[in-house]
């Protein structure tokens, strides 16, 4: 069985950052879980009530009985091979960690370890936990919260506010990366050839090419990467056994929605935190100056909200999307059935959740997350923001260059996919609609 050896470039899904294992690499802050909504705390406080428990039969049993409770589907399965975790000592070429994600949730497994959990409350952002166990520790499992992570996940990388961070670095064949070649952040602006290094990718993508499956080289202070060795992968078997793992694939589609989810995700933390400092700093001078006081944004407050607001929207609308080449990509079909079952569609049939992958990833470039619990918990004044923007671009008010990507007819059938599965649309959109 081939493995990467020497040195891989890698795509890291960086949960958390400390180098040392298992709970003693925790710094144990409050119980967030006691009254976070976010799904890991509900699911913790269901055990702990005893309304349901976990399967403890084998550590394969225990790890799907997790994802179940927190809905989210094995089919989201993606296998990374860098030692870039608190676990780094159970990672290897031969024994990646598997990822798993939701719309609210981020798993992270590696064989013999603890679950490394990110929960996203809607109102607090993404909260970071770490499931203990029960087949190492010989005991029940124990969740722990940290902000240990936040040197990975609080950084310039995501604008500074806790976040997702899916990142593209150089890594040796001990899994460990080396930074001073450089690196970069993950997005759907990406081009495939920056990502996914360290990975096991299975699906197709013709003539483009990426950086999973294969291992990276140095010639003096030269990385060099034969990525013809990765290419169009459909089967894992050449390089490792999945007999350990909850399927059998590390799919390119799903890869590709990770990186659009956690860039999305980041947006709603970051404008909804800067639309709330905005506003109470606009009451409290208000209070300091002895006008009326109002939440409506004015001056400065008004001006961050509009800021904020068009980033939202940009990333809503997929803007700066990378173009896919030689007639796209194929993934798993298990993966893209599972991800449509919770779609928003309307009578005819169509959804926000409808992929293309001919030279984009959805065929209406609005952002499923339009329905996530952060966007509905945003402070009003900001979704009122973005819905207003967004209702220009649609309506073709708004001409800009910035949205001269998305045709009449795709703008037409955007809007129309929204007024009949949003609920919280404001009057406007329906009235024009009238």
């Amino acid at each position: 069985m081939k493995t990467p050896s020497r040195l891989a470039a890698t795509i890291v899904f960086i949960i958390c950052c400390s180098n040392s294992l298992a709970i003693d690499g925790f710094t144990p802050v409050n119980k967030p879980w006691e009254t976070s909504s976010d799904p890991v705390a509900k699911m913790w406080r269901r055990w702990q009530s005893g309304q349901s428990q976990p399967d403890a039969q084998d550590e394969k049993a225990f790890v799907a009985t997790v994802l179940k409770e927190l809905g989210v589907p094995v089919q989201s399965q993606m296998l990374v091979f860098s030692k870039t975790s608190l676990q780094n000592p159970l990672i290897t070429p031969q024994t990646p960690r598997a990822i798993y994600f939701s719309e609210d949730v981020y798993c992270g497994w590696a064989q013999n370890g603890m679950m490394e959990l990110i929960g996203y409350d809607p109102e607090n952002g993404p909260q970071f936990y770490a499931l203990t166990n029960p087949f190492k520790t010989k005991e029940k499992p124990e969740l722990l919260a940290t902000d240990n992570c936040l040197s990975c996940h609080e950084t310039s990388r995501t604008n500074n506010i806790k976040g997702m961070l899916v990142r593209s670095v150089y890594t040796a064949d001990d899994g460990q990366p080396i930074l001073s070649q450089g690196s970069f952040v993950s997005g759907h602006e990406s081009p495939l050839s920056e990502r996914w290094g360290g990975w096991y990718v299975t699906g197709k993508h013709g003539k483009d090419r990426h950086m999973g499956n294969v291992i990276a080289t140095t010639n003096g202070d030269q990385v060099e990467i034969n990525r013809e060795q990765g290419a169009n992968v459909v089967s894992l078997d050449r390089f490792i056994s999945t007999k350990p793992y909850l399927t059998n694939t590390s799919d390119i589609v799903a890869l590709m929605v990770l990186e659009h989810q956690c860039t999305m995700h980041n947006r709603f933390t970051e404008a909804s935190k800067s639309a709330r400092e905005a506003i109470a700093r606009q009451i409290n001078l208000q209070k300091i100056l002895h006008e009326p006081v109002t939440d409506i944004p004015q001056g400065s407050a008004h001006s961050v909200i509009h800021s904020q607001a068009s980033k939202v929207v940009k990333h809503l609308l997929f803007y700066d999307e990378y173009a896919l080449h030689d007639g796209g990509i194929e993934g798993s079909p298990a993966f893209q059935d599972t991800f449509r079952n919770d779609r928003h569609e309307t009578a005819d049939g169509r959804s926000l959740k409808d992929f293309q992958l001919l030279n984009r990833l959805f065929k209406y470039r609005c952002s499923y997350m339009i329905y996530s619990k952060a966007f509905d918990a945003m402070p009003k004044q900001l979704k009122d923001q973005v819905y207003a923007q967004l209702f220009a671009v649609l309506s073709g008010q708004d001409k800009s260059k910035d949205f001269a990507y998305l045709s009449s007819t795709e703008r037409q059938h955007i809007k129309e996919i929204l007024l009949e599965t949003k609920k919280d649309l404001p009057t406007e959109w329906k009235t024009a609609a009238q």
